[in-house]
């Protein structure tokens, strides 16, 4: 886990270097304390240095509390015993994806986008396919060109981070290059496996979808999760229903992705509190947008993955959990591993 930010308003108290030289030696005292005269320059000078340290020292970066060289986060919270208790949440037999439909054209954050092409590789004008099977063979394959973090997809810990550094204080520049992260890529994430939780905030709300920008607050969180008799479990996938994908995506896409309703700032540090494994919504972004007043655009991101190691689910596909009354589920994800990518198209399973 990381923090940044001084406790209190010691960052406010601390002097800036470039003005330490005219804050000592007779022309200002930052501290405004007493300093005998016989003191000379050069104690002043090791005083101040000293002072700054000092209150510096709560920008410091704090390594996880997986190790200074942890790169799967909250997936170390994956254990024998919580994957047996979530098998028994499976009474039912039912099962149900929760990945929307990926195709060309939908909207996503720009500027990502998503193109397939179907070819008959060497098959053109009667060729007939590479190689001699012995029979007529006529065979399809398919190009893709898109960006991974469209439609449903998991958010790697190396995807958001906060001037420019990265889960367990990593600078952007020693994992990040262009043909791919050599730190905390997709690869690295085992299987998902744990409890599921469902948190309906339109039923909580009595609404049938809730309105973009509109706020899921710490509060929100708490009267949910009363209302539903659920009590928060270290490793749990806390994912909330907004009904926000299921009124609008198809509906009306461009609303969709200008737009959503999302935890706070608050919200996000309430539920790092709790030690999930991951957090999701049916939104494509998970955080409120635009967010509330005094609240950071995206900031949520932060809060799970670069100081606490937490996944992010976006754009689940959460209609018919909400429509049965699921709370609990047995949540099984193992996602794609393209070596170095940032993110990725996913469809976990929901079992119950």
């Amino acid at each position: 886990m990381t923090t940044t930010g001084p406790p209190g308003n010691a960052k406010a108290l601390a002097p800036k270097r470039s003005d330490l030289w005219k804050n000592i030696c007779g022309l200002s005292n930052p501290f405004d304390i007493a300093i005998p005269e016989a003191f000379s320059c050069k104690f002043l000078i090791l005083i101040s240095m000293l002072s700054i340290s000092f209150f510096n020292f709560g920008n410091e970066c704090v390594t996880s509390k997986w190790g200074p060289n942890d790169q799967i986060g909250s997936a170390n919270l994956i254990s024998n015993q919580n994957t047996l208790e979530a098998l028994k949440l499976v009474k039912q037999g039912k099962s149900h994806g929760l990945g929307v439909v990926i195709e060309p054209g939908m909207p996503a954050f720009p500027p990502r986008y998503t193109q397939l092409q179907v070819v008959q590789p060497d098959q053109h004008f009667g060729r007939v396919a590479i190689g001699d099977y012995g029979w007529d063979m006529s065979a399809n394959d398919d190009v893709l060109q898109m960006w991974l973090g469209t439609g449903s997809q998991i958010d790697s810990l190396g995807h958001l981070g906060e001037s420019q550094e990265f889960y367990n204080c990593t600078p952007g520049k020693e994992f990040a290059f262009i043909n791919g992260m050599t730190k905390f890529g997709i690869e690295k994430i085992p299987p998902l496996v744990g409890r599921g939780v469902l948190l309906d905030m339109t039923s909580l709300k009595n609404v049938k979808f809730m309105k973009g920008g509109e706020p899921i607050t710490v509060d929100d969180i708490k009267r949910a999760a009363k209302k539903q008799n659920i009590k928060f479990k270290d490793g749990d996938i806390i994912i909330f229903h907004t009904g926000w994908t299921d009124a609008k995506l198809k509906q009306n896409p461009q609303e969709w992705v200008s737009t959503e309703p999302g935890i706070t700032n608050d919200a996000a540090r309430y539920l790092a509190s709790l030690n999930p494994m991951a957090v999701g919504s049916d939104t494509w972004g998970v955080g409120a947008v635009p967010p509330i007043e005094g609240d950071k655009v995206f900031y949520d991101h932060v809060t799970l993955i670069k100081e606490n190691g937490i996944y992010i689910l976006e754009t689940m596909n959460t209609g018919r959990l909400a429509s049965e009354g699921v709370s609990e589920f047995l949540f099984v994800l193992g996602q794609a591993k393209l070596k170095g990518a940032v993110q990725m198209i996913i469809n976990p399973v929901a079992l119950w």
